[in-house]
């Protein structure tokens, strides 16, 4: 069995199928219809076929359409499995996080698409379209991963079984590596002058008179404001509560009492602020913004460079080590890590070339051309926040392509040896949980071979 983590990753992808409709589905296809039932959650045709379609788009398809599908149908009856249980355990999800983790994902795929309207213009449905019909997947979605987390979390490993496990492995099993890469960085805020602050300051002022005079706060914000995930929304939220939103910003807005409510301009690590409260309720809230992003004078931005052309001086004439050199000059919370990029796939500090190219094409053209322990000249980046910043790349190190050994790959070793355990707990937990579980599958369905006895 796949690490689950995947499966989830690839039933949330799938969803955006299911958002352009299901003009792309063969003509004969059904997509009606409940195919199985796992306590009181159901699945339907059109759960499998926007799976199917989406390996199908990625070319990862292997072995017939409809073993194709029996797999997909054997991973969904998993899930639905700790579905199940998560509610029967009475585990809960908040609203307030899932709008958190929602809006973390709508920036990922906005990022992904380009721009907040190319997103809505492939789907054609606006984005606060998109994150209603994604509320209930990804609830269900937190609520399996916790049910899971539960199973597994006192599952470890020590060396002594990571050797064994690798031991046992088939040497034609052993995975082939790709080439990869370990690369570090320095990164070099501008300063933002007070002069910029001030016109951004005196444009949100000039804002609040007029929605003072009538003007609504809602259109202001589709015109004005540059937060790409809310502006098209009139600048709304939705419910959040204590703990979701930057601290400044989040006192601001449960300072608000009366819905309409406009606060003062708020300044927080993303830009200044003008909130609007829409509703309170219990303990959450829900507020509209208007963001403004100083812009970074030249001078500013030419400091910065000159700045990182001094360190790439010191740490090519040897006067300075890297990993000195990001301790004493980076910008940013990776310092603490040695200045080192982590892979978000993976959790390790390792990318291979697709990945490092899907991660930003820029960087791994930048890091391509380097030489094991060179840096690379300052380069001008953009955050993912819209925000200007210059950073220099270090080249740490580059594997070529290889069988997985101990030496260079234990921590990839580490996660298969973790990855055998935690599915023999997993496969004892559902053969305890099957026969106290309502399960129905199809009938079409009953030649699968599955994984597990979901028919007994």
């Amino acid at each position: 069995m796949q690490c689950s983590r995947s499966i989830f990753l690839i039933v949330f992808a799938s969803f955006f199928i299911l958002l352009k409709g299901y003009s792309q589905l063969p003509q004969d296809t059904v997509i009606d219809g409940i195919v199985a039932v796992v306590g009181g959650n159901m699945i339907l045709k059109s759960d499998i076929e926007t799976q199917y379609l989406q390996l199908r788009g990625q070319g990862i398809i292997k072995g017939s359409p409809p073993r194709v599908r029996c797999q997909i149908l054997d991973k969904l009856l998993y899930m639905k499995l700790l579905l199940h249980q998560a509610q029967v355990d009475s585990i809960k999800v908040t609203d307030g996080q899932v709008e958190a983790e929602m809006d973390r994902r709508m920036r990922y795929f906005i990022s992904q698409a380009g721009s907040p309207e190319k997103l809505e213009e492939y789907y054609q449905k606006t984005l606060l379209e998109i994150k209603n019909e994604l509320k209930e997947i990804i609830r269900e979605q937190m609520l399996t991963e916790q049910e899971e987390q539960k199973i597994t979390k006192d599952i470890t490993t020590t060396p002594s079984e990571v050797r064994s496990f690798y031991k046992k492995i088939d040497k034609d099993s052993i995975p082939l590596i790709n080439a990869e890469f370990e690369i570090g960085m320095i990164i070099k805020q501008p300063v933002i002058g007070q002069e910029e602050k001030q016109m951004v300051i005196n444009k949100l002022k000039g804002f609040k008179d007029r929605i003072a005079k009538g003007d609504e706060f809602a259109t202001l914000a589709v015109l004005y404001s540059e937060d790409p995930g809310s502006a098209k929304q009139g600048g709304e939220l939705g419910m959040f509560k204590r703990g979701d939103m930057r601290p400044e910003f989040e006192a601001a807005s449960f300072k608000l009492k009366t819905p309409g409510d406009v606060s003062d301009i708020v300044e927080t690590e993303d830009g200044f602020h003008l909130i609007q409260l829409i509703e309170r309720r219990g303990e959450y809230i829900n507020v509209r913004h208007i963001l403004l992003q100083p812009q970074v004078s030249l001078v500013n931005l030419n400091k910065a460079k000159m700045s990182l052309d001094s360190v790439v001086t010191m740490i090519s004439t040897k006067k300075i080590k890297f990993d000195e050199a990001v301790i004493k000059y980076s910008d940013d919370p990776s310092k603490n890590n040695g200045g080192l990029v982590v892979n978000n796939v993976t959790g390790t500090t390792r990318f291979e070339a697709n990945q490092l190219s899907q991660l930003d094409p820029k960087v791994f053209f930048i890091v391509d051309k380097l030489k094991v322990g060179e840096i690379s000249a300052p380069v001008l980046m953009k955050t993912d926040r819209g925000k200007q910043e210059y950073r220099i790349y270090y080249l740490k190190d580059r594997t070529s392509p290889h069988r997985a050994n101990l030496e260079n790959d234990y921590a990839r070793i580490q996660q298969m040896t973790q990855s055998q355990k935690k599915d023999k707990v997993i496969n004892e937990w559902v053969n305890q949980k099957l026969p106290g579980t309502y399960i129905k599958i199809s009938e079409q369905y009953t030649n699968c071979e599955f994984t597990r006895k979901w028919i007994r």
